[in-house]
């Protein structure tokens, strides 16, 4: 899938950024039935090849016209068909990022979807699903993981997911899927595997629970019902995929070398990850789990080996030594109609935050480590490479590193580690 893209001047993306600026926010609009149906075939065709069946537990208790928020952990682009084949029979609305709009968004209200911006706060958005459920009767669909996951374990949730849910006082649904990270893991560059996807489907709580449960509570339920691992699934429940690019890529998520330390010198290929630095090499196996070709594997687990990279994060940081110096594409999201490029710059992430410099002088944005308990970082992203993407609620700079190695998994997990510093 590729994005609309417009190479634009500075001067132009101001102009363009004021008119932006000055827009009304748009009401949901109920998803046309006609464009509901034809999703469903579409999402029964790709379901049909990987096997997909469900489980549902306690869901017949929800009136056909109740609507519900129905939160689902976020895989891969085959968790949006399985919702809708699911919940084929209940009109809902769909929290999704602004750029999937960019270049149809007719099309994209029409189908029921409600726009925000990743990892940042949007007041906006909690009015809008309050409308879509109290004045259209519709259900919502959210991902509150928001990124898709690196390493297969859950990503961070917001810590106002309990108050949005209160606010909304309406059931809440959860599906959980197994295989589809597997099928097409993020790092894997768009290649699918062959893996069976099913899901569970559980009524998390009533409207009445809802009332009676105190935020914190809540919250609480929700992050236990996000607490997976898929590789553990994958080791646990002996499923093999034995495709020969399973590890292609692999670097992207595991960029640090157990071994010699070095960043930078991992090479995903094949069903190998390679250090191009020390020469240790590991071999991906059929079921999910890491082993040196030779010598003492470290790190059999995949999440172990992320969880290591992230204490070493951790430790870079308390010690002051941590620092991101990067050349960039820079690229500019301020509305619907295309993706502004804007042209070259220099992204900086230290223990003070982002600062993001471009476009000759003339642009330049700051963002201090207490802004975001999470960063909108993505592989391949629209087809146009790997991203670090920062910004507010009027405006989302998209920043391609140039030259730079595997940085966006390192720049992730330094501003979640920051964040909890800075907010205790």
């Amino acid at each position: 899938m590729k994005i609309k893209v417009e190479d634009v001047t500075f001067e132009e993306f101001l102009e363009r950024q004021q008119k932006a600026l000055s827009a009304p926010r748009k009401r949901p609009k109920t998803p046309n039935p006609v464009l509901r149906k034809l999703v469903k075939t579409l999402s029964h065709n790709d379901l049909k090849k990987v096997g997909f069946t469900y489980e549902k537990v306690g869901v017949e208790k929800l009136g056909k016209k109740e609507p519900c928020l129905i939160l689902m952990n976020h895989s891969s682009f085959i968790d949006l068909e399985i919702a809708e084949y699911i919940f084929a029979d209940r009109p809902f609305q769909i929290v999704c990022t602004y750029d999937g709009f960019v270049g149809k968004e007719s099309l994209m209200r029409s189908v029921g979807c409600i726009p925000t911006h990743k990892f940042v706060t949007d007041v906006g958005l909690v009015k809008d699903m309050a409308y879509a459920a109290k004045k259209l009767g519709n259900s919502i669909l959210m991902y509150p993981e928001a990124g898709y996951s690196f390493d297969g374990t859950a990503t961070t949730l917001p810590k106002s997911l309990g108050k949005c849910v209160k606010a909304l006082g309406i059931p809440v649904v959860m599906v959980r899927t197994y295989g589809a990270f597997h099928r097409d893991p993020l790092y894997n560059n768009l290649q699918l595997r062959n893996v069976a996807v099913t899901a569970e489907v559980n009524l998390l709580l009533s409207a009445e629970e809802v009332e009676k449960k105190s935020t914190k509570e809540i919250q609480a339920l929700i992050e236990k019902q996000f607490e997976f691992d898929n590789f553990a699934w994958q080791r646990d429940n002996g499923i093999i995929i034995d495709e020969p690019f399973r590890a292609d890529c692999l670097n992207r998520v595991l960029y640090k070398c157990p071994a010699c330390g070095a960043e930078g010198h991992m090479h995903g290929l094949g069903i190998y990850l390679e250090c191009d630095k020390c020469g240790k090499k590991y071999e991906l196996t059929e079921n999910g789990q890491m082993k040196a070709c030779e010598g003492e594997t470290e790190y059999p687990h995949i999440p172990d080996w992320y969880r290591w990279q992230r204490e070493c994060v951790a430790k870079d940081i308390s010690e002051g030594t941590y620092k991101l110096d990067v050349a960039v594409d820079i690229y500019a999201l301020i509305d619907t109609k295309s993706l502004c490029h804007l042209g070259k710059g220099r992204l900086v992430h230290d223990n003070e935050g982002f600062h993001l410099n471009g476009c000759d002088g003339k642009l330049t944005y700051e963002q201090k480590p207490s802004a975001t308990y999470c960063l909108n970082s993505d592989y391949y992203w629209y087809e146009i490479g790997d991203v670090i993407s920062i910004g507010d609620i009027h405006v989302q700079y998209y920043c391609f590193p140039k030259d730079a190695g595997d940085v966006v998994a390192k720049a992730r997990l330094a501003t979640e580690e920051m964040y909890k510093i800075r907010r205790g």
